[in-house]
């Protein structure tokens, strides 16, 4: 199945209350698009209607439709407490009733750092352990979109830089839209961004070039500093 691009335009709604107004957001088929902005805007709601999940959330617009084919990492791991690591990162084709590909579960588990952490429940990892599990989870989904919120956060610096990495590796030509607070991930990992406030969304730019990019790279510094600013424009007016 190929990877689309997503469109998604108009107001973001919860319930009654307007996150925010005329969004226009294009995330470009088989890239990585990043979606910043101040907390409590709605980038993890629209995150969370392009992924298709239940709630009271509506974007009155225009979207593509991508339900059915979303993999989502959300902020939270959401790990099953009695399932072991192996187990929690097949938990979607036990779900759907296919066999379980265990030995890719085991590779990617290794590649993110948990070798010989395979049979440990949740309760026994760190945060970031569980945090990396529930990467592996979804990387191994192989769906065309997938929405990671806030994917890196639990992580340590040098950890958080070499899942970024590998991400940026597994996850290519799928459509993936980033939730993240961090300027330089974006300015590495981002073929597209935008800044989502509550009066609406512009586009950021970011570097030319294959991702990810590296950190010492001029181009990449003057975008993060470019995004920073604009962050702290945003949450000064």
């Amino acid at each position: 199945m190929s990877a689309p691009a997503l469109r998604l335009q108009g107001d973001l709604w919860i319930g009654d209350n307007r996150l925010a107004r005329d969004l226009k957001i294009t995330a470009p088929a088989g890239r990585w698009t990043c979606l910043l902005g101040p907390s409590g805007v709605g980038k993890s709601t629209l995150g969370r209607l392009v992924a298709g999940l239940p709630g009271r959330a509506r974007l009155d617009g225009d979207a593509t439709a991508v339900r059915g084919r979303v993999a989502m990492l959300a902020q939270q791991d959401q790990l099953l407490p009695w399932a072991s690591a192996l187990q929690n990162v097949t938990l979607g084709a036990r779900l759907r009733g296919a066999p379980a590909d265990h030995r890719r579960a085991r590779d990617l588990l290794d590649r993110v750092g948990l070798a010989g952490l395979h049979h440990r429940r949740p309760a026994t990892l760190s945060g970031g352990q569980r945090q990396r599990v529930a990467l592996a989870r979804t990387m191994i989904e192989d769906s065309p979109v997938v929405v990671l919120d806030e994917p890196f956060s639990a992580l340590d610096a040098g950890t958080r830089m070499a899942m970024q990495d590998l991400a940026a590796r597994l996850l290519a030509g799928q459509t993936v839209l980033l939730i993240t607070h961090d300027p330089l991930e974006a300015a590495r990992l981002g073929h597209a961004a935008f800044l989502m406030t509550a009066q609406g969304s512009r586009p950021v730019n970011l570097p030319e070039g294959p991702t990810p990019r590296d950190v010492s790279d001029l181009a990449v510094t003057a975008a993060q500093a470019a995004i920073f600013d604009a962050l702290s424009q945003r949450c000064a007016a």
